[in-house]
């Protein structure tokens, strides 16, 4: 990489990780943990890599591991690559362990730096699919249902839905783009709720679709005006709450008449997908859109 090109001065990379510039300064040294470039000036100058070992090292000693344990685990673990998918029981946050526990934690304490750390950790040691599916949408669903009951704040439900938003967006990072087929995603109007369904267009995107994405909270007049000026080869409209579909039935018959229409999310139901004439997708968002994809028959 060439200096200059996304790269960062040591008070910059301390500041986004939260750890100190003196304590960079003693894993660079001792461990070889960074491995800086010089600008002409004479700064050392940090890569994205740096960032990403600095943040598995920090998983890393969130686990328990002593610093040269972490370094000599962060080094071996960033040289490999990803490993292959494995198979993962789902779990919510009451039965997570090791690297998801300390996730949940870091949420807990407002720690984005070591939430950061732990979502490094888990994306290199298995695929996208199988963190959303079996860590990230577990764990949204009980913080969900720990706000109800008032186990958690509304402040500490934000906050954690917000950075796994911001992640979840980046891993569908230029979803706009190739030849593939494209699917329309909107929420239906008063859902705020959209993570399910961002997670589901990343998915797509990862199986080779295009994704055109309006999010929370869309007005169905203009949902059907952006479906009709440029049909999708897929609408997908989804809800938690099982209330925003009611009255919705002529503007459902309506996309379902501009381009394949699917129901998703906890507030669709058969009888409404029915009506529609549209798809009830019925499982979790991962599995759908991978059923989808290998599908290709969307009537």
């Amino acid at each position: 990489m060439e200096p200059g090109s996304a790269m960062l001065r040591i008070g910059e990379l301390s500041r986004r990780l939260g750890v100190s510039a003196h304590v960079l300064r003693a894993w660079e040294r001792r461990y070889g943990l960074l491995q800086p470039e010089r600008s002409s000036g004479g700064y050392r100058l940090y890569s994205e890599a740096d960032e990403h070992r600095v943040r598995v090292m920090q998983a890393h000693l969130a686990r328990g591991l002593s610093a040269a344990e972490a370094a000599r685990a962060t080094l071996r673990q960033t040289a490999a690559g990803p490993r292959a998918p494995e198979p993962r029981p789902a779990a919510g946050p009451r039965a997570l362990s090791g690297v998801d526990r300390a996730l949940a934690e870091a949420f807990e304490r407002f720690d984005e730096p070591s939430a950061q750390a732990m979502l490094d950790l888990l994306l290199a040691d298995f695929t996208p699919e199988t963190v959303l599916r079996d860590v990230l949408l577990p764990y949204l669903h009980e913080l969900g249902e720990c706000w109800e009951r008032g186990e958690v704040t509304v402040a500490q439900e934000h906050f954690a839905s917000n950075v796994l938003r911001a992640r979840i967006a980046a891993l569908g990072r230029g979803w706009g783009q190739g030849r593939g087929p494209r699917a329309l995603l909107a929420c239906a109007p008063g859902e705020l709720h959209d993570l399910p369904l961002l997670t589901f267009g990343v998915v797509l995107y990862r199986n080779g679709w295009r994704v055109s994405y309006l999010g929370a909270d869309t007005p169905m007049p203009d949902l059907l005006r952006t479906a009709t000026a440029s049909p999708p080869q897929l609408i997908v409209l989804s809800a938690v709450d099982p209330g925003r579909f009611a009255g919705l039935e002529d503007d459902l018959l309506r996309l379902a008449g501009v381009a394949p229409l699917a129901l998703g999310g906890h507030g669709a139901d058969a009888a409404t997908a029915r009506a529609a004439g549209a798809r009830l997708l019925t499982g979790d968002p991962v599995t759908e859109a991978e059923r989808l994809s290998r599908a290709g028959d969307l009537t």
